[in-house]
């Protein structure tokens, strides 16, 4: 993949809904994919690639069936948090560009509010020797925040900027959970969750899900959508490091560099981005590790308007993201790689459309931010870009 990539994608769709109650998880995702399908101007039968997370049953062959996907050559259920589904667009677009298959889905739901999300499955290795430790993701969240802070002079009212930034999109978007404005006093006033962040420094928890369609430029050429090139895809798995643990940055640090290579790009020519919003940490951290700004300086970088949209030095999360929006299942990659399709396809709200939006970033993470953590960046382009 590259400026001149042969991988497209064609189709995206957003659950409308952020509490639901009359649904199963199987249901949830047969809506978005089809959804998806139907943006691209596909069906069900057009489809030769699933990829997917943690879903009930039988994963993909369950979910498959239920879908009604009757020819698949390639299926996909790599499993990282947060970064699951910007991984899953980054391996679709691989065996897409490869002739493993032609179109791919990649399709995801949760419904943690009604008590059915798919997120958490069964206790992994470090369970025993960490939960009882108080290790929480919050906490997790905030130790690295913690050190930002020692270590960078960084500031709670740097990290609200963020927030801030989040909630005055979302105020555009009629599908947010959280749709009021909100200053820094707010958020620096909200509730400590976990020192130092407040309340509104976390993400929401929804219902919800997404799905894409990920083609080949033959087929895409045969469809009346406009499309998304996917121009570059990065990902790596930060590790604890049996201990001696450095929390100054994410794996965004290494993801970035591959993505940006792939795609013979530079942070400088990227006009949009999406960044998992787990926390306001993730975003500011993020936003150093990829290059938009020096190690140390996001607290500066992010303060002002410098996020907002459409107008700012770097508009982010134009839907609200995860801090306001959509956060289904905790795997909030899906929803953020869903809102750049929309801005380089020139369809988000008009109030926060960046104008000649070309080249988009995803970063995704999953697990926890400072030492365990799964990271994905995908470089994304417009269809003329």
């Amino acid at each position: 993949m590259t400026r001149e990539a042969s991988v497209r994608i064609a189709g995206a769709y957003e659950h409308p809904l952020r509490r639901i109650t009359d649904r199963t998880v199987p249901q949830v995702i047969a809506e978005v994919a089809y959804g998806a399908l139907a943006d691209a101007g596909l069906a069900p039968a057009d489809v030769d690639g699933f990829f997917c997370s943690e879903v009930p049953g039988l994963g993909s062959v369950a979910m498959a069936d239920h879908l009604g996907l009757s020819d698949l050559s390639y299926v996909d259920v790599t499993e990282g948090g947060g970064a699951s589904y910007v991984m899953h667009v980054g391996h679709a677009a691989a065996a897409v560009a490869a002739g493993k298959c032609e179109v791919a889905l990649v399709a995801m739901a949760g419904l943690p509010l009604a008590g059915a999300g798919t997120a958490g499955g069964a206790r992994g290795p470090e369970h025993p020797y960490e939960a009882g430790y108080g290790v929480t993701v919050p906490a997790g969240y905030a130790l690295a925040a913690q050190r930002h802070m020692y270590e960078y002079g960084t500031t709670s009212e740097q990290l609200a900027e963020i927030k801030v930034a989040a909630a005055h999109h979302a105020q555009y978007n009629p599908n947010a959970k959280l749709r009021d404005p909100v200053t820094i006093e707010d958020v620096v006033n909200s509730p400590l969750v976990s020192d130092p962040l407040h309340r509104l420094d976390c993400c929401i928890t929804t219902d919800g899900g997404g799905a894409l369609v990920i083609v080949s430029e033959e087929i895409a050429r045969t469809l009346p959508r406009r499309t998304v090139k996917v121009l570059g895809h990065g990902e790596t798995i930060k590790h604890s490091a049996t201990g001696r643990v450095d929390l100054s940055h994410t794996g965004a640090a290494v993801s970035g560099p591959r993505a940006f290579e792939e795609a013979r790009l530079t942070p400088k020519d990227v006009d949009y981005v999406s960044i998992y919003d787990s926390f306001t940490i993730t975003v500011l951290m993020s936003l150093e590790d990829l290059g938009f700004c020096e190690k140390g300086k996001g607290g500066a970088f992010v303060t002002g308007d410098t996020l907002k949209g459409p107008d700012g030095l770097l508009p982010f999360n134009t839907d609200g993201g995860g801090l306001c929006n959509n956060h289904p299942d905790s795997r909030g990659g899906m929803v953020r790689t869903i809102e750049a399709v929309r801005q380089l396809r020139g369809e988000a709200a008009p109030e926060v459309q960046v104008p000649d939006c070309r080249i988009g970033l995803v970063q995704g993470h999953g697990g926890n931010l400072g030492f365990r953590s799964a990271a994905a960046t995908l470089l994304l382009g417009a269809e003329d870009a």
